[in-house]
């Protein structure tokens, strides 16, 4: 039984997660910028689960003037490879929300807080604090 909970579970949670996370398109060259992307993580460990974020991409890309390779990124001996018309992969391919990959590659969450906060810490502009982006309610709206 031990060996089931601790071999098959962790597996079982990833394969699932991997459904729920449809935090970055997946875009191929030619295809439009989604208008509205919704971010849920469940794998954050607080006891208080705030409900998934609804980021407003296009507004991002065409109101804000944020380029593709502030967000999207592949990186390879430091340097950000990655390209607009790359392929689009999931946050969670790389930043899973259970444990750090590795030195450089933080869990989902903090990937999301640190990029975004930074941003609009920056920019002087957008949210900072937890709910003015995570409401408790599911039917959140698009967060500015």
């Amino acid at each position: 039984m031990k060996v089931t909970r601790y071999v098959v579970f962790p597996i079982v949670w990833f394969i699932a997660l991997s459904f729920v996370f449809d935090a970055a398109p997946q875009a191929q060259q030619g295809q439009e910028a989604p208008k509205l992307i919704k971010i849920s993580n469940k794998g954050y460990r607080r006891k208080v689960h705030h409900a998934p974020v609804t980021f407003t991409h296009l507004a991002h890309i065409e109101d804000y003037g944020i380029e593709c390779t502030e967000c999207h990124h592949n990186y390879r001996s430091g340097k950000n490879i990655w390209k607009e018309g790359d392929p689009v992969r999931k946050c969670i391919d790389c930043h899973s929300p259970i444990k750090k990959q590795g030195q450089n590659v933080p869990r989902l969450v903090f990937a999301y807080h640190f990029k975004c906060k930074k941003c609009h810490k920056e920019n002087e502009s957008g949210p900072v604090k937890c709910k003015e982006c995570h409401s408790r309610k599911a039917d959140n709206k698009p967060t500015p």
